[in-house]
């Protein structure tokens, strides 16, 4: 029978302890109403008795955010339990998570307290966590490396004493996918009333299992899972949320689950937690990453241009990208590719036109990484459309320019009936001493009457695209050339304009 898998996000709390993330009030409350938005069901605002502020940002998120259940995190300490108890007064659905060190070497380490005095501590602040709120959740801190018949114990003795939620944290990223199903099939095996209370997961990303082990936690009687947005964190993070969400979502069938998630609010929300957290989103980190419905090889080009399902498992229309699917063009991107994105520019190319523009574009990719649709306009300015073709070309181009260097060219070009010509010039500048060279060459020296030339796309790699007008005579004619190199650029632009007058 499908059932629906509670998300608990952490963000605010967990996530805000990444080095080197610190959210304002603001950010906080502007955060907890996109997660509102996104449908979580649980919303843990902060750990109240950490600072004055976090109690603030608790208290406002409980008064604003009615939808969520609004969690405060409190150790198993009176002072911290009442201190969450007072910032929650305002939630429509206030939850207080409390916990405490379970595994041995926490316990003998960090806390320097027996077993006992664990267990007692633990079923005392559950029983008084429950003076304040209904909903009181119990984690065993580091409960994967815990004693299983320990955890086994504490759990039923929580339970016993009216715990409503049993997380299982994996606070050290330690466990595999196998672990967790062992530990969730010992507890729900074990323990009288398990079914009573909601059993959760708690992953981190140590060994990049956080989501593996979120999932396992799901297979084996988990009903909720915590994590956070983009996967922010201590140390390697938490659970990427969006990537168990994405994955019920696609593999319904597996996992018999769903979740009360709105899909299409998750892009804005890892955007969103981007920005404010000042943590960029892996490129190619899966569900929000930038390339993670982006297609670069020209074999997935041309299999997504076929049938979209042929290289994606998932329409990026459901997570909200605007974008949508994006073919990306550079080195490995083939004919097909490109002819689809130039028609969605707009562009109907004949085949010998576009055997051009592919020609330029190829030469292009091995200048820059990757081709944007100013790029694309640009070559097919400069290499379709009935563009003369017959007449002089440039073979190779090599300038000299610099502080007391007077400026010189060298300049090889191709006749039209296939002759190649050398020749050298200088000039009042590189780009003056190319078009020199090249009317030595052919034999004509025109008048320029226009020399524009700006760069296409930003950055240090941009193509130049130059526009050249001159007159001989009484002829007047237009040249454009692009290129990443603005001397190469004038130079195809002032002999396009020059085959055109003599032809």
């Amino acid at each position: 029978m499908e059932h629906s898998v509670i998300i608990f996000d952490t963000t605010l709390r967990d996530g805000e302890q990444s080095a080197g993330v610190s959210f304002s009030s603001e950010q906080k409350l502007e955060i907890a109403s996109q997660l509102e938005n996104l449908g979580v069901d649980v919303i843990e605002a902060g750990f109240p008795c950490s600072s004055p502020q976090d109690f603030e940002c608790v208290a406002t998120i409980a008064k604003e955010i009615r939808g969520s259940t609004i969690c405060g995190l409190a150790r198993a300490i009176a002072s911290d339990i009442e201190v969450a108890a007072k910032a929650l007064e305002g939630a429509n659905k206030p939850c207080i998570h409390t916990f405490i060190n379970t595994s041995d070497i926490q316990i003998e380490h960090q806390l320097r307290m027996t077993r006992q005095q664990v267990l007692d501590r633990a079923c005392e602040m559950v029983k008084r966590a429950l003076t304040f709120v209904d909903d009181v959740e119990f984690s065993p801190m580091d409960a994967t490396r815990s004693d299983l018949d320990f955890l086994v114990q504490l759990v039923r003795e929580v339970i016993a004493v009216g715990a409503t939620r049993i997380n299982i944290p994996d606070s050290v990223g330690y466990a595999l996918p196998s672990d967790i199903a062992s530990i969730f099939s010992k507890l729900t095996g074990s323990i009288e009333g398990i079914d009573n209370v909601i059993l959760s997961f708690h992953g981190h990303n140590d060994l990049g299992l956080a989501t593996a082990n979120s999932l396992a936690a799901i297979q084996n009687g988990a009903r909720q899972i915590e994590g956070t947005i983009n996967g922010i964190g201590e140390r390697a993070g938490n659970t990427a949320l969006e990537e168990v969400i994405m994955a019920i979502y696609t593999r319904k069938a597996n996992f018999k689950c769903n979740t009360k998630i709105n899909t299409q609010e998750i892009f804005k929300t890892s955007t969103l937690v981007s920005r404010l957290s000042g943590l960029a989103v892996q490129q190619n980190k899966a569900i929000v990453g930038k390339n993670a419905f982006r297609h670069s090889s020209g074999i997935h080009q041309d299999g997504i241009i076929k049938f979209r399902e042929n290289w994606e498992i998932m329409n990026p229309s459901t997570i909200g990208i605007p974008s949508g699917t994006q073919l990306v063009l550079g080195k490995l991107s083939g004919r097909n590719g490109l002819r689809q994105h130039l028609e969605r520019l707009g562009y109907q190319l004949s085949e010998e036109d576009l055997t051009r523009v592919l020609t330029a574009f190829k030469d292009l990719t091995a200048r820059k990484k990757e081709i944007d649709d100013r790029d694309l306009e640009s070559l097919v300015s400069s290499n379709a459309g009935g563009i003369t073709r017959v007449g002089w070309e440039i073979i190779s181009c090599q300038v000299f320019a610099g502080i007391n260097i007077i400026p010189s060219a060298i300049v090889k070009l191709r006749s039209p009936d296939g002759v190649e010509v050398v020749d050298s010039a200088t000039g009042t500048g590189p780009i003056d001493a190319v078009c020199e060279v090249i009317n030595k060459i052919v034999g004509y020296t025109p008048n320029l009457e226009l020399f524009d030339v700006h760069g296409v796309t930003e950055g240090i790699d941009a193509q130049a695209h130059v526009v050249i007008k001159m007159r001989l005579n009484d002829k007047e004619s237009l040249g454009k050339g692009s290129h990443t190199d603005v001397v190469v650029a004038s130079a195809q632009a002032y002999l396009s304009a020059l085959n055109r007058l003599i032809s």
